[in-house]
C-alpha cells in the first residue's frame, strides 16, 4: 500500500531524510522547501517551493495531497508550530510540538528544565534580559564564559570567551544582541553528538558522531553550521568511555521524562550535543531535530525501514528492535563556497567529477540548465562508508576532491591524525 510522506526542508539533512525514506518503494514523497534542492526534487513526486515557516500553505499542500505523515527537518518550522498545525489537520509528524521544541528554541527554558528536574550534565549558568546586568556579570565572573543568545542561532551565534572574544568583546556582543542571553561556564573537553528517536516515552539511540564546526583545517577559523563529521564502526568514539556514553544516554532519557512530566511529551529526534569533560559529559545544548551534517552519517548507516520508524515514533510504540544501523564507519565532508562563512562566493559554477562509491547529498546549491552554482552556504556533502575510518575517509575525500569550482572542503575531517588529536586532548585534561 502506498504511503505518502511529506518532507519539510531543503538542505543536505533533508536530502538525507528523503533518500532514507525512498529506500521503501511503497513510499511516495512530497516536499516543501524554500529553494529547490536538486536531489530532493528528483525523488519527490510533488514539490511546493515555499517558506518553511508558512504553516498554512504547508498544511494546505499536505491536505491537498492527502499525506499520511510528515518529517520535519529544520528547527525554524518547529518553532513556528508546524507540528501543531499538521496535527490539527489530522497529520502526525516526526518532530516535537512547538512547546516541546523549546528544548532547542529557548536556551533558558532548556537550562531551567534541567535544573528543576535535577538532570545531570547541566553547566553553571545565568539567564539575563538586560545587557547592562549581563555585562556586569561578565566583568565580575572569575573565568571564561559561553555567551548564548536565548533563541535560535543556526549553530553560529554562540561566542566563547578565551576562544572568540575577551571580556570586553563579550560585553559588546551582549549589547549587540540586546541582552537576551544565557551565560554559561566555559566547558573544556571534546564534543560529541548523541541523537535518538523518541516516541514520547521510549528513546532509541543512534551512533555517536563528531562534527567539525571550524571552517579551516586544524580546527581554526570562524564557526560554521558544520564542515563535516564522522562516525566509527562500533558506533562509539575512542574519547568517550562506556561510562561516559551511559551517562549521556541517561541525561537524554531523564530529559524526555522531564518533558513528559511537565505535560509536553517529546516526540521526534532529540539531538544531544555534549562536551566530554574531566567530570564526564555536560550538555552544551539539545536540538529538536537531526543535526546537519550528523543526519547524513547516521541515515547513511540505517538498515531498518525509516518510514516504519517514523510511524512507530508518531504512534508511541517505538522499540529498539525497530532500529538497526550498519556496523561501518562514515565520513561526511561538506564543500562550501570560497569565502564561506563571512563572504561566500555566489553564482560560481560547479562541475561534479567521478565521486565513486560516495553518497552525494545536495544542500545550498542551485541547478540551472544542468549546471550547479554556489549560493550563500554549504553546497554539497559527500559521505563515505567503509569497514574502517580510513576506508570511509578515502571514499569521501576522493569524492570531495573531484568537484571543480570555487569551493573548498576540510581535507582533515575523518583522518586518523585528527582523531588522535581528539584523544590526546582528552588525555591532557583528565
Amino acid at each position: 500500500m502506498d504511503m505518502k510522506v511529506l518532507v519539510v526542508g531543503g538542505g543536505g539533512r533533508e536530502h538525507a531524510i528523503t533518500r532514507a525514506l525512498s529506500c521503501n518503494r511503497d513510499v511516495r514523497i512530497f516536499s516543501v522547501m524554500a529553494r529547490k534542492n536538486p536531489g530532493i526534487f528528483r525523488i519527490a513526486e510533488r514539490t511546493l517551493l515555499e517558506k518553511e515557516t508558512n504553516i498554512q500553505e504547508i498544511i494546505r499542500f499536505a491536505t491537498e495531497n492527502a499525506v499520511d505523515v510528515a518529517v520535519i527537518g529544520p528547527e525554524a518550522p518547529l518553532e513556528a508550530g508546524i507540528v501543531d498545525g499538521l496535527a490539527a489537520a489530522g497529520i502526525p509528524s516526526l518532530g516535537p510540538t512547538r512547546a516541546a521544541a523549546r528544548i532547542e528554541t529557548d536556551k533558558a527554558f532548556c537550562r531551567r528544565l534541567m535544573e528543576r528536574h535535577g538532570i545531570e550534565g547541566c553547566p553553571e549558568y545565568q539567564v539575563f534580559h538586560d545587557p547592562e546586568e549581563a555585562g556586569q556579570f561578565i566583568e565580575t565572573y572569575n573565568g571564561d564564559l559561553a555567551i548564548k543568545p536565548i533563541g535560535l542561532t543556526g549553530g553560529k551565534g554562540v561566542w566563547i570567551m578565551g576562544e572568540h572574544v575577551d571580556a570586553a568583546g563579550a560585553i559588546e556582543y551582549v549589547r549587540e544582541i540586546g541582552g537576551n542571553v544565557v551565560l554559561e561556564e566555559r566547558l573544556i573537553g571534546e564534543e560529541f553528538t548523541l541523537q535518538a528517536f523518541v516516541d514520547g516515552e521510549h528513546l532509541v539511540p543512534m551512533p555517536l558522531v563528531q562534527d567539525h564546526k571550524r571552517a579551516y583545517e586544524g580546527d581554526v577559523g570562524p564557526n560554521t553550521g558544520g564542515m563535516g563529521s564522522y562516525s566509527l564502526p562500533d558506533h562509539m568514539l575512542p574519547f568517550v568511555s562506556q561510562s561516559d556514553y551511559e551517562k549521556a544516554l541517561q541525561i537524554m532519557k531523564d530529559t524526555v521524562a522531564a518533558m513528559r512530566a511537565e505535560g509536553t511529551p517529546y516526540k521526534g529526534i532529540l539531538y544531544g550535543q555534549f562536551m566530554n569533560t574531566r567530570d564526564g559529559p555536560k550538555v552544551i545544548e539539545f536540538n529538536a531535530r537531526f543535526g546537519d551534517p550528523e543526519a547524513m552519517n547516521v541515515l547513511s548507516l540505517l538498515e531498518s525501514d525509516f518510514t516504519e520508524i517514523v510511524y512507530h515514533v508518531t504512534e508511541g510504540n517505538l522499540s529498539p528492535s525497530d532500529v538497526r544501523f550498519a556496523r561501518k564507519a562514515t565520513v561526511c565532508k561538506y564543500l562550501v563556497p570560497e569565502g564561506y562563512p563571512a563572504a561566500p562566493v555566489t553564482g560560481a559554477p560547479l562541475t561534479l567529477g567521478d565521486y565513486g562509491d560516495a553518497l552525494l547529498y545536495y544542500a545550498n546549491v542551485e541547478e540551472r540548465d544542468g549546471t550547479l552554482y554556489t549560493l550563500t552556504s554549504r553546497t554539497l556533502a559527500f559521505v563515505g562508508r567503509g569497514d574502517t575510518l580510513e576506508e570511509a575517509e578515502a571514499i569521501a575525500e576522493k569524492a570531495a576532491s573531484s568537484v571543480v569550482g570555487r569551493v573548498f572542503h576540510r581535507r582533515d575531517i575523518g583522518t586518523r591524525e585528527i582523531l588522535e588529536k581528539r584523544c590526546q586532548h582528552m588525555r591532557e585534561i583528565a
